[in-house]
């Protein structure tokens, strides 16, 4: 029987590389979006640009994490 101070513990940041960390996917989706938008200045553009990466950095930044909680227990 796992230990409750054992689950709590858990990171599952631990187990990504630096580039997979939450501070490197919100300064890549924030850097995309924001130069999408300096680089074209059209909001229909960069609103396109920026729902694919939105989702990839919801996943990834609260999903992913809840899942991997999940599955510990």
């Amino acid at each position: 029987m796992k230990n409750s101070i054992e689950q709590e513990k858990f990171n599952p940041w631990n187990y990504k590389p630096w580039w997979c960390q939450p501070w490197s996917i919100l300064l890549t989706g924030i850097t995309i979006i924001g130069g999408s938008w300096l680089v074209f200045k059209i909001v229909w553009l960069t609103l396109i640009i920026s729902i694919p990466i939105l989702t990839w950095m919801g996943f990834f930044l609260i999903i992913w994490p809840k899942l991997m909680a999940e599955s510990r227990m």
